[in-house]
């Protein structure tokens, strides 16, 4: 049985749904966002693989989730550092960024070199709303994340990958293949393009939600607000 996935027009409407009729606030969406992609760090490098934790950070919402997925890392215990060259102006993003400034985590501007001292990378950058060209100062961030050997995690979807398609053909990003991948809320259909450890996460959505936008809500365990799927969906 493939996993049900969510194309890029429904996924906007889910969250748009969520947001109305759901209730939901975008702020409490974030957090939850941003707390399952922290448990899935959690998992799969634990804290005696190495703190320091390098969080590449786009300017949307799903930048908004690496941020919130920093700070929970940083009261785990981690040392988490921020690349955010594209800061928001959006005062949800700024409160998220003072939030991690309140914490000491330091935020740096050189990329390459926090990625030579670090034990893991969270690829925040761009997610299910991606498309077309891969602007500056993104393109050498993502080829930097192509081609080094720390542990990468990417937020909902690999950056620069097409949602519906996978990797694109050539140039930036058709080399990216991180090592985790945590699809919130549902899988999107790029997942079949996806060999590393998948993760799914967004322990909200109601029976309703997922039976109307025809995907399955996985069962969770506990405390998790991720559960890790196989190719074909079954929990592992």
């Amino acid at each position: 049985m493939a996993l049900k996935t969510l194309g890029a027009k429904a996924a906007a409407a889910l969250d748009k749904e969520l947001m109305s009729t759901g209730a939901f606030s975008i702020d409490q969406l974030m957090e939850l966002a941003g707390l399952s992609v922290s448990q899935a760090v959690f998992r799969v490098h634990p804290i005696n693989k190495g703190r320091r934790v390098l969080v590449a950070v786009g300017p949307g919402n799903n930048g908004g989730d690496g941020l919130v997925a920093a700070r929970h890392l940083r009261h785990y215990g981690y040392h988490p550092t921020i690349y955010y060259p594209k800061r928001s102006k959006n005062e949800l993003y700024q409160r998220l960024a003072k939030q991690l400034e309140d914490l000491d985590v330091p935020f740096v501007d050189d990329f390459p070199q926090a990625l030579s001292s670090t034990d893991h990378v969270i690829d925040a950058i761009f997610g299910f709303s991606f498309s077309g060209e891969v602007r500056e100062p993104f393109p050498a961030v993502i080829n930097a994340l192509a081609e080094t050997k720390v542990p990468v995690t990417s937020v909902d979807a690999p950056s620069s990958w097409n949602i519906e398609e996978g990797p694109p053909k050539t140039g930036v990003g058709s080399n990216f293949h991180p090592n985790f991948l945590v699809s919130l809320t549902a899988p999107k259909p790029l997942v079949k393009h996806f060999k590393g450890r998948h993760f799914i996460g967004g322990r909200f959505v109601t029976p309703a939600i997922a039976a109307k936008y025809d995907f399955d809500v996985p069962e969770y365990e506990g405390l998790d607000q991720v559960v890790e799927v196989g190719p074909s969906g079954q929990k592992l």
